[in-house]
């Protein structure tokens, strides 16, 4: 098994799934900082694990499902869902998707920017209609590592800044584009093989879509500056982007608007 491999195996395994944040000193170097949207979550032990245990006690049976993985070697993408009832909404349920890029030092995880699809978790908990939860990958374990490829990774920055989301899925299948007049600044990138993973904040005008389920009046805020934190994984194949998914934190989008708000986004 490829060593970073097994490394998360354990962190979906043994930590996430078990709810055993005993696990995090084997698995997460003490300054292991997690990168969500504008958030920066940086401490394994002072700031990480009591956010952790905060998810774990709203959904006591919180489980995640691994759909994807790449890695090079020296970093690693996993694209994946999180499923449980919350505590907070009388066990209402939600399965939301998430996709994280992990960096370690060859023992231990000290980075990662991750998305998850908070918007579409809050739609499903307010309804009381969760989602059904995609297909796990058939052997995520068995990941073989893919030498990076400089061409794809070109091809990729190229179509980011073309800002068109071409034959790719966004969060829960949502077709709005959300940001008109953005530009885009590459926060991470990487490749493995014909797979490449990156995260991006784009900064533009909001052009509606977000409206109550976000708890924002679209009306006012169409217009209005906005941030966009987002992660992706895409397939390159004869010189351009042929698939994948991104991961985009529109509930932070909501929060970013300049002007006054309706009701909370949280």
């Amino acid at each position: 098994m490829e060593p970073f491999v097994a490394l998360m195996r354990r962190y979906v395994n043994d930590y996430t799934n078990r709810h055993d944040v005993s696990v995090c000193p084997e698995i997460m170097e003490p300054g292991y900082t997690l990168r969500m949207g504008p958030h920066e979550v940086a401490g394994r032990d002072e700031l990480y694990i009591p956010a952790s245990q905060k998810q774990f006690t709203q959904f006591p049976g919180l489980c995640l499902t691994v759909h994807e993985i790449v890695t090079n070697g020296d970093r690693l993408a996993m694209r994946f869902s999180e499923h449980g009832r919350s505590v907070r909404h009388d066990g209402r349920g939600a399965a939301w998707t998430g996709l994280g890029l992990y960096r370690w030092n060859g023992t231990r995880l000290v980075e990662n920017f991750v998305e998850q699809d908070y918007l579409a978790r809050r739609r499903q908990l307010a309804s009381g209609v969760p989602a059904a939860v995609e297909p796990p990958a058939l052997a995520p374990w068995d990941t073989v590592a893919l030498a990076p490829d400089p061409e794809a990774e070109a091809v990729v920055r190229a179509w980011i800044d073309e800002s068109a989301p071409g034959p790719v899925t966004l969060d829960d299948g949502a077709p709005d584009i959300l940001l008109d007049d953005a530009s885009s600044q590459v926060d991470d990138l990487f490749s493995a093989g014909p797979h490449v993973a990156f995260r991006v904040t784009r900064t533009g005008t909001y052009m509606g879509g977000l409206g109550a389920d976000a708890g924002i009046d679209d009306a006012a805020l169409t217009g209005a500056p906005g941030t966009l934190h987002l992660v992706g994984l895409v397939t390159v194949a004869d010189g351009r982007v042929t698939g994948g998914r991104i991961v985009r934190d529109r509930l932070g989008l909501a929060r970013s608007l300049s002007r006054p708000t309706v009701g909370s986004a949280s």
